[in-house]
This record gives structure tokens, C-alpha cells and sequence, in this order.
């Protein structure tokens, strides 16, 4: 199925417009992070989480307002599946910490009824949470130089460069997004956990296979138009996969947003990490990767010129 056919549009004629943008968008994303930041989940600053399957379908809110009231206030509350059963997050650390969540919600929550037995409780250590800090970033780090080898051994490295730009693009763009939101909306309650972490390596995978279906035929369309500017050859073949990238990450795109819309609070900051991700991995396939091509292409064809201009009127 093709909903795009024989489209000629204009992609990299407009890409410094784009810079423009990505560009305006990771600068508010700063002020967004210096001014409130993405809060870390308790798998990075250690805490405790305690999951309690109740006798009875809770309401949320009841159960917060019975943390509030012995001090654990913005304490994250998610169902996980059903109302009945709760996931109830918090930085503070301690012995007790379990018997005083249990006492508030008998006291100030009697109507929803749970057993002990029911309870588990898992502790997370701040040493854990630096632990993790570190591998997170070495398996970002990673992810990238891998498939910085392989489109150089695929591609030329020219080409693999580019594709690494887009993907650094793609977090710094992605991170900013998140930190907007959270922002201007808290009641969202984004927070950079393993599952955010885990939208970002997903998105990379993501980025990055739409990136090279681009270089693909950007390679065969090289060959066919020798004669042609890079910028033309360029914009041909983002259109002759305009087709496939709409149909590819729209449909992974609406799976997302079903998953974001229903999949609960335990699963909203991969859905959102990972869809705005979709977006920014298709745009920056054509306005930073391709576009990163095309310019230095023809930086390097200008100092080529310069030099051969510079022994013409040596040799003159």
C-alpha cells in the first residue's frame, strides 16, 4: 500500500528552517531542565516500593491524601493492571518506612482492605541507583559507536557520522520534549526510570533502521544520477521512501499513543519518551542526517575548488 506516489517535494531546499527549530526546541528544553529537571525514579536515587494487591478496587487520590497526611507528599501512586493493585514509590529509605505506609492506609483508608501478605516491598540503595546512572549512559554510549562501525563499514563514514548526528538529534530533541512537558504539565509524572531509559534504546534502534532505509537508496539513486546535484539525488530518494516512512512510523506511532492513553502510569513515560522519539527519529532521517549530508558534501566540494583555483593561479 503507498499513500504517497510520485510526490516531489522540496525536503532539503527548507533544512536550515529546520535547524532553526531543533535547535529553538533543545534551547527551551535546557531552561526546561534548569528550571525543574525530569525528576529520577527511584531505580537511580534509591528509595522504597511497596506493592499492595488490595481486597478491593482503590481510588488513587484517596490513597494519596492518606500519604500526604504523614508527610510523604508527591509520593507516585500507580495502578498496575487494576485498581486493586497498587504501586506506591518513594525516595525515603528506612527500616520503618513499610509499617508507616501500612498504618496510613489502614488509618486513613479503611475502606480499601489488604492482608500482608499481599505486600511487597523492594528497597532500592543509593549505591544501586549510581550503579545504574553509569550503565545507563555506557549503554547509550555504546549503542552508538556500534552503530557508528557498522554504517561505516555499510556506508561511507561520511554517512555513518550523519546517522550518529540524527541519533544525538533524537535524545537531546526527545529529552527536551520530556522536560517541557513535565514542566507545563505535572500531572503527566514523567520521570526518568529503567522504563524511560528503556524508550530511549528503543528509539535509537528505531531512528536509526528509518535512517538507513533513506541511505539506502540514497546510494542507488547516486549511482543512477551521477550528474546530478547531491542536494537533487537527496531529495529524490527521501521522497521515493516518503511512502514506507509515513505508513512505518505512523502505525508504530498510534500503537503508542493506545499504550500512553491506556497503558497506566507504570507505562506512561515509556509511551511518551518513545512516541515523541517516533517523531523526531522520522524528522531528523531527512532535515539533520540527510540534510548533514548534504551540506558537508558541499563543504568539501568547496575546499576541493578552492585548492584547485589556488594551483591554477600558482601555476599561472
Amino acid at each position: 500500500m503507498k499513500i504517497f506516489v510520485n510526490t516531489s517535494y522540496d525536503f532539503l531546499g527548507k533544512r536550515r528552517i529546520f535547524y532553526i527549530v531543533s535547535v529553538s526546541m533543545i534551547i527551551l528544553g535546557i531552561i526546561a531542565l534548569i528550571a525543574k529537571g525530569i525528576p529520577l525514579g527511584i531505580d537511580f536515587v534509591g528509595g522504597t516500593e511497596m506493592r499492595v494487591l488490595f481486597n478491593n478496587d482503590v481510588d488513587v487520590g484517596t490513597v494519596r491524601s492518606s500519604m500526604d497526611k504523614i508527610g510523604l507528599m508527591g509520593m507516585e501512586i500507580k495502578t498496575l493492571g487494576t485498581n486493586q493493585d497498587i504501586i506506591l514509590r518513594t525516595p525515603v529509605q528506612g527500616e520503618r518506612i513499610s509499617d508507616t505506609i501500612k498504618y496510613a492506609l489502614r488509618t486513613y483508608a479503611p475502606e480499601y482492605t489488604f492482608s500482608d501478605a499481599n505486600v511487597q516491598v523492594d528497597k532500592v540503595g543509593p549505591k544501586i541507583g549510581e550503579e545504574l546512572r553509569r550503565d545507563a549512559i555506557l549503554a547509550v554510549a555504546f549503542s552508538l559507536i556500534g552503530i557508528l562501525v557498522y554504517l561505516a563499514f555499510r556506508f561511507q563514514f561520511l554517512y555513518a557520522v550523519a546517522s550518529v548526528v540524527g541519533l544525538f538529534h533524537d535524545i537531546l530533541i526527545t529529552i527536551s520534549a520530556v522536560a517541557i512537558f513535565d514542566f507545563l504539565i505535572p500531572g503527566l509524572r514523567l520521570e526518568l526510570n529503567q522504563t524511560m531509559l528503556a524508550a530511549f534504546l528503543t528509539l535509537i534502534g528505531f531512528s536509526v533502521n528509518d535512517t538507513v532505509v533513506v541511505f539506502d537508496r540514497i546510494r542507488e539513486n547516486i549511482r543512477l544520477f551521477k550528474n546530478e546535484d547531491i542536494e537533487s539525488v537527496m531529495n529524490k530518494s527521501v521522497n521515493a521512501t516518503l511512502s514506507r516512512t509515513i505508513i512505518t512510523s505512523g502505525t508504530v506511532f498510534l500503537t503508542i499513543l493506545v499504550l500512553f492513553i491506556f497503558g497506566g502510569e507504570v507505562l506512561r513515560s515509556f509511551s511518551f519518551t518513545f512516541g515523541i522519539g517516533i517523531i523526531t527519529g522520522t524528522y531528523s532521517s531527512v532535515f539533520v542526517s540527510s540534510a548533514f549530508v548534504v551540506d558537508w558534501s558541499r563543504h568539501q566540494s568547496k575546499k576541493v575548488s578552492s585548492k584547485l583555483r589556488a594551483r591554477l593561479s600558482t601555476s599561472k
